[in-house]
């Protein structure tokens, strides 16, 4: 199936918690997804460090567009939500932006596993998830 990042987008603008926080689609292939995110005061915690939950955000909507991209452009596939996922954060935020790299670890007729890591922009590793989803409403 021919990838179209532009309905990709558009399928997930209907997740607008995840396009609330500003959360950008950046690339997609059958192997790898990646999404963004820059950093602004809505996703720092009373501490001034970046929020738990803006960084489980990120990995997450990477989690779903790598898990539904093909139903975003098409395919009759049914819709894969989360049935459980588990992020470990590793390390503070030093840069300004966090990037997503989602793979697919494991895929089959309705369970899928994919390990999700989140890095900044300058490189240093801050945390990584992964989410095991399940495909409902798959043709018979």
């Amino acid at each position: 199936m021919e990838i179209d990042i532009e309905k990709i987008r558009a399928f997930f603008k209907a997740d607008r918690f995840a396009m609330g926080a500003g959360i950008a689609i950046d690339s997609v292939s059958p192997d790898r997804v990646e999404c963004s995110m820059e950093i602004n005061e809505s996703h720092k915690n009373a501490g001034g460090g970046v929020q738990g939950g803006a960084i489980f955000t990120l990995a997450d909507l990477a989690f779903a567009v790598h898990s539904n991209w093909e139903l975003a452009c098409g395919a009759d596939t049914g819709i894969t939500v989360g049935q459980s996922c588990s992020i470990s954060f590793l390390k503070a935020v030093k840069g300004k932006k966090l990037i997503a790299e989602s793979a697919c670890l494991s895929r089959g007729r309705n369970i899928c596993v994919y390990r999700i890591t989140i890095r900044d922009d300058l490189g240093n590793l801050i945390a990584e998830m992964h989410g095991n989803g399940f495909t409902k409403g798959v043709p018979h």
